[in-house]
Parts: C-alpha cells; structure tokens; sequence
C-alpha cells in the first residue's frame, strides 16, 4: 500500500487501507477522516516486509533514501530499528516512547488501549555507558506501575541480548552472631587468626566466620573489622601483642585494598540483612550470599559493591551475568551509598 512521507513521518491516507494496517498490527496513529500516520521505525520495518511503499511527492522513496532520513531523524535509528524488528518479528505489538525508554511492548495477541504493556524496553548498544543510577531508577519506575523492564543490548554485529531488570532485597533468617567474651585475633597484614581452638570454633560456629585451617580460624579482613566494630573480638598485632584500634586496622586494610570501606559497607548490609556473606573471589565478584547454611545450601547470589554514581561498560555486565549464569546463581550490583541498593540483572528470552 502507498504512503506519503511528510516530515518525520509516513502518512497512509486511504482510509480502507489505513484501517486494514491498524487492525492487523496495531501500526500507527488513526487521523481523523480515516487515515493513518506511520512513524519512521514502522515504516522502515513495514517497507523492509514489502507491506508498504513510502512516496514523496509521487516518486517512490527508496529503502537507501528512507533510512537516510530516519537516520537523521530517530538518535539512535539503527540500534532502536533492530530492537524494535526482533520484537514485531517475535510477534509483539510494540509502541514507541519518548524519554529514557524506548519502547512499550504489548502481549501477544493485545493492542494498545485494550490490554495492559507487558515491557518497557530500554535500546543500547554494547558501547554505550551502564548507568547504574539511570539503571535503578527506571527498574523502581517500572515496578511502581507493576511492568517487566527489558534492556535489550545491541552487540556489534547486531545481534541482540535481553537483560531483565529488577531491584532486590536479599533477605535471610541468620540471628546475630554472639560469643562468649572478645576472642582473641592477631592481625598478620592482609588477613587475621584465632589461635586459641577454643575461641576459633566458638567464632566460626557463631556464623561461619573465616575458615578453619588446622586448629586455627583464619578470617579476611572484612569479617575482622565487621567483628570488632561489633564488640566480638579484639585484635592484636601478630607480632607485637599490641591492640589493634578499629581506625588503626582501617587503615592497614585501605593500603592493601583501596576499595575497602565500599567493599565493607556492602558486607555489613548484607550481613544485616541476615544473610551470609563470604567472598566471591573465585566467581569474579566480591561476595557470594548465602541464605541459609552454607555447609548445607548453594549460595543464591553474587553481589559486586559498586560506588554510587558509578557508570562502566556493557561488556563488564555482560561477563557477570553470563558466569552468574554458568554458576546457577543470580547476579547482584550493590549501589554503596547512604545505604545499598541491590540491582538483579538476568538474561531472558522475551
């Protein structure tokens, strides 16, 4: 059918035809007197399907010529045009948005104004920069209205990776970890011990701190100083048996691992929250989260502490996720801020 380009749109004016695409798709905006106006994405795609012919001015307007003008018209024309292509060609009725997301996407077999959107979908190209603030805000709009916020990734040879986006709270039942007087931790530089059997057994029993190796508990640096900024040990230097002040060991921790005051944060909200945290090392993140027994259950999550603010690149997300995967366990990005702010990204199949 033949459509007229006007300005960044196509204009069906025949008012049969118009009505046949309309109900058959849910393309384009009805005009009064029977017409339809098309965008520029749905007339690309509808040309690309041999559905429509866009003339200007009566000469036919050729796909190199069309897409000039939408490139010129649609910021990002080609990553928006595969994103939106995959999505009618999967069978949904998809309807463009202005601002920070790009489409609404409705069921198959719905329409707009008669059913509910089943996606907000946000277009990136791999090369584009991961907002983690733009990234929670628009995963708390999306729930607030009770939608599925998609981020579909446009890789560089156009193929397409779709993240689901939702905010976590990780919770468990752990109760507060409790010993029977301060042990005794002789800090040795980038990590701490329990000599006495006695108090290491009775610390790691508490809540799995540190590892037994031998007779002795070693435990990492974070659960040396989330122990003695909670009153269960006291700590003093390995060599010298002096004590070991809370500010006197942030500063050893900070020069052997910058990060470390992000990185601690994020532990004691997780362990706040009654989960268990351990390190992540061997699954390149920063914690691996237990809800429950960890001599008897998989860890669920794993949690990467981020800075709030922070922006990095698509490729960093892509490899998290992919390995989260490969593990069976569910990827984690922790906003550090007044708070945390868990973020859950997962690769689905719209």
């Amino acid at each position: 059918m033949p459509g007229e380009i006007r300005g960044n749109c196509v204009v069906i004016d025949d008012p049969g035809e118009a009505s046949t695409l309309h109900n058959r798709g849910s393309f384009g905006a009805p005009l009064p007197g029977g017409g339809l106006e098309l965008s520029l994405l749905e007339a690309v795609y509808l040309v690309e399907a041999g559905r429509l012919e866009v003339r200007r001015e009566g000469k036919v307007l050729g796909m190199r010529e069309l897409i000039r003008k939408a490139s010129a018209a649609v910021d990002p024309f080609e990553i928006r045009y595969i994103v939106y292509r995959d999505l009618r060609q999967r069978g949904y009725v998809v309807e463009e948005r202005e601002g920070p997301l790009d489409f609404q996407v409705y069921p198959r077999g719905g329409a707009p104004r008669k059913t509910p959107a089943k996606y907000w979908i946000a277009a990136r190209s791999e090369r584009s920069v991961f907002d983690l603030a733009e990234i929670l805000a628009r995963a708390e709009e999306a729930s607030s209205v009770r939608k599925s916020l998609l981020l579909a990734v446009v890789d560089e040879e156009s193929d397409l990776t779709y993240y689901a986006v939702r905010e976590a709270e990780p919770r468990g039942q752990r109760p507060p970890p409790a010993v029977a007087g301060p042990v005794v931790v002789h800090f040795l530089g980038d990590r701490a011990m329990v000599v006495d059997e006695g108090q290491a057994r009775a610390l790691h029993s508490a809540g799995f701190f540190g590892k037994i190796v031998g007779k002795r508990l070693q435990l990492s640096l974070l659960e040396t100083a989330y122990l003695l900024k909670s009153g269960l040990v006291e700590v003093r230097n390995a060599d010298t048996e002096r004590l070991l002040g809370l500010p006197r060991l942030l500063r050893e921790a900070r020069a052997i691992q910058p990060d470390f005051d992000l990185r601690l944060r994020a532990y004691e909200d997780l362990m706040g929250r009654g989960v268990l945290a351990k390190t992540g090392f061997k699954y390149g993140s920063h914690f691996r989260v237990y809800e429950g027994d960890p001599d008897a259950t998989h860890a669920k999550y794993l949690v990467h502490a981020l800075p709030r603010g922070h922006r990095g690149m698509w490729p960093e997300i892509s490899r998290a996720v992919r390995l989260a995967h490969g593990v069976k366990k569910h990827i984690l990005l922790g906003e550090v801020g007044d708070g945390v702010r868990y973020v859950r990204l997962e690769r689905v199949r719209p």
